[in-house]
Protein backbone atom coordinates (compact mmCIF):
# COMPACT_ATOMS: atom_id res chain seq x y z
CA UNK A 1 0.00 0.00 0.00
CA UNK A 2 1.49 3.57 -1.18
CA UNK A 3 1.93 6.01 1.47
CA UNK A 4 -0.54 8.95 1.84
CA UNK A 5 0.65 12.51 1.46
CA UNK A 6 -1.51 15.22 2.54
CA UNK A 7 -2.78 17.89 -0.16
CA UNK A 8 -0.43 20.67 -1.42
CA UNK A 9 -1.61 23.87 -1.74
CA UNK A 10 -0.89 25.44 -5.48
CA UNK A 11 1.79 27.84 -4.05
CA UNK A 12 3.75 25.09 -2.07
CA UNK A 13 3.55 23.20 -4.97
CA UNK A 14 5.13 25.89 -6.78
CA UNK A 15 7.74 26.30 -4.30
CA UNK A 16 8.72 21.99 -4.17
CA UNK A 17 8.95 22.09 -7.65
CA UNK A 18 11.06 25.32 -8.54
CA UNK A 19 13.04 23.46 -5.87
CA UNK A 20 13.45 20.54 -7.53
CA UNK A 21 14.39 22.65 -10.59
CA UNK A 22 17.12 23.97 -8.76
CA UNK A 23 18.78 20.60 -7.58
CA UNK A 24 18.39 19.43 -11.05
CA UNK A 25 20.21 22.17 -12.21
CA UNK A 26 22.91 22.07 -9.61
CA UNK A 27 23.28 18.07 -10.64
CA UNK A 28 23.64 18.88 -14.16
CA UNK A 29 26.19 21.84 -13.71
CA UNK A 30 28.08 18.89 -11.24
CA UNK A 31 27.59 16.92 -14.66
CA UNK A 32 26.00 13.91 -12.60
CA UNK A 33 23.91 11.58 -13.98
CA UNK A 34 20.31 10.62 -11.75
CA UNK A 35 21.83 7.49 -11.32
CA UNK A 36 24.96 8.69 -9.83
CA UNK A 37 23.11 11.02 -7.55
CA UNK A 38 20.80 8.05 -6.34
CA UNK A 39 24.02 6.14 -5.62
CA UNK A 40 25.12 8.61 -3.34
CA UNK A 41 22.80 9.51 -1.89
CA UNK A 42 21.58 5.49 -1.19
CA UNK A 43 18.16 6.16 -3.19
CA UNK A 44 16.95 4.37 -5.93
CA UNK A 45 16.67 6.60 -9.29
CA UNK A 46 13.35 7.24 -9.79
CA UNK A 47 13.24 8.85 -6.27
CA UNK A 48 15.65 11.71 -7.42
CA UNK A 49 13.58 11.77 -10.48
CA UNK A 50 10.49 12.84 -8.24
CA UNK A 51 12.74 15.04 -6.24
CA UNK A 52 14.05 16.91 -9.59
CA UNK A 53 9.91 16.98 -10.43
CA UNK A 54 8.50 18.23 -7.49
CA UNK A 55 6.85 15.92 -5.86
CA UNK A 56 6.06 16.36 -2.28
CA UNK A 57 6.01 12.75 -0.56
CA UNK A 58 9.77 13.27 -1.48
CA UNK A 59 10.74 13.21 2.69
CA UNK A 60 13.35 15.63 4.13
CA UNK A 61 15.81 13.26 5.03
CA UNK A 62 16.13 12.78 1.23
CA UNK A 63 16.50 16.26 0.52
CA UNK A 64 18.79 16.62 2.99
CA UNK A 65 20.87 14.15 1.79
CA UNK A 66 20.51 15.28 -1.83
CA UNK A 67 21.95 18.60 -0.65
CA UNK A 68 24.99 17.46 1.26
CA UNK A 69 25.57 15.15 -1.79
CA UNK A 70 25.64 17.99 -4.05
CA UNK A 71 27.79 20.28 -1.72
CA UNK A 72 24.43 22.57 -0.89
CA UNK A 73 23.90 21.49 2.06
CA UNK A 74 25.81 24.67 3.77
CA UNK A 75 22.84 27.11 4.10
CA UNK A 76 20.48 24.14 6.37
CA UNK A 77 21.49 25.67 9.21
CA UNK A 78 20.60 29.25 8.12
CA UNK A 79 16.80 28.18 8.11
CA UNK A 80 14.93 29.54 10.33
CA UNK A 81 17.64 30.47 12.63
CA UNK A 82 16.29 33.12 13.33
CA UNK A 83 12.79 33.98 13.73
CA UNK A 84 12.28 37.97 14.61
CA UNK A 85 8.40 37.04 14.84
CA UNK A 86 8.42 34.01 17.14
CA UNK A 87 10.17 36.18 19.05
CA UNK A 88 7.82 39.20 19.68
CA UNK A 89 5.35 36.48 20.34
CA UNK A 90 7.12 35.24 22.65
CA UNK A 91 8.10 37.96 24.46
CA UNK A 92 4.34 39.37 24.41
CA UNK A 93 3.15 36.21 26.10
CA UNK A 94 5.76 36.69 29.15
CA UNK A 95 3.67 37.60 32.16
CA UNK A 96 4.07 41.16 33.32
CA UNK A 97 3.47 42.97 36.70
CA UNK A 98 0.23 43.66 37.38
CA UNK A 99 -0.85 47.04 37.96
CA UNK A 100 -3.62 46.10 40.47
CA UNK A 101 -3.38 47.21 44.09
CA UNK A 102 -1.48 44.91 46.39
CA UNK A 103 -3.04 45.37 49.07
CA UNK A 104 -6.78 46.42 50.14
CA UNK A 105 -7.24 49.80 52.24
CA UNK A 106 -9.30 49.08 54.95
CA UNK A 107 -11.42 51.96 54.58
CA UNK A 108 -13.38 51.25 51.12
CA UNK A 109 -12.47 55.06 49.89
CA UNK A 110 -9.40 55.04 49.98
CA UNK A 111 -6.40 54.15 47.93
CA UNK A 112 -3.23 52.42 49.65
CA UNK A 113 0.39 53.66 48.97
CA UNK A 114 1.21 50.58 47.42
CA UNK A 115 -1.43 50.72 45.13
CA UNK A 116 -0.44 53.93 43.53
CA UNK A 117 2.74 52.29 42.25
CA UNK A 118 1.87 50.82 39.58
CA UNK A 119 4.71 47.71 38.33
CA UNK A 120 6.57 47.90 41.75
CA UNK A 121 6.71 45.08 43.94
CA UNK A 122 4.41 46.25 47.03
CA UNK A 123 5.45 45.05 50.57
CA UNK A 124 2.59 44.06 53.17
CA UNK A 125 2.42 46.62 56.05
CA UNK A 126 4.22 46.66 58.75
CA UNK A 127 2.12 45.62 61.03
CA UNK A 128 1.29 42.18 58.85
CA UNK A 129 4.95 41.82 60.15
CA UNK A 130 4.31 41.87 63.54
CA UNK A 131 1.14 39.88 63.25
CA UNK A 132 3.26 37.19 61.77
CA UNK A 133 6.09 37.46 64.30
CA UNK A 134 3.65 36.96 67.10
CA UNK A 135 2.00 34.05 65.86
CA UNK A 136 5.57 32.56 65.20
CA UNK A 137 5.61 28.83 66.86
CA UNK A 138 7.95 28.34 69.74
CA UNK A 139 11.53 26.50 68.53
CA UNK A 140 11.82 22.98 68.44
CA UNK A 141 12.37 21.05 71.61
CA UNK A 142 12.92 24.41 73.69
CA UNK A 143 10.64 25.36 76.70
CA UNK A 144 7.33 24.58 76.80
CA UNK A 145 4.62 25.26 74.63
CA UNK A 146 1.59 28.24 75.94
CA UNK A 147 -1.65 26.76 75.68
CA UNK A 148 -4.54 29.51 75.32
CA UNK A 149 -6.37 30.68 77.85
CA UNK A 150 -10.17 29.85 78.60
CA UNK A 151 -12.85 32.38 78.53
CA UNK A 152 -13.60 31.29 82.31
CA UNK A 153 -10.21 31.54 83.87
CA UNK A 154 -8.77 34.99 84.82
Amino acid sequence: MAKRTPPTRPFHARRIEALGQRLRTARLARGMTQSHLAERVGVDRTTIGKLESGDPATSLSTVLRVLSALGLDHDIDQIAATDPVGTQLAASQLKRPSSRPAARSQSAGSISQHATQPHSVAEPPPDRYALRASQKPPPMGGGPVPTPRSRGAR
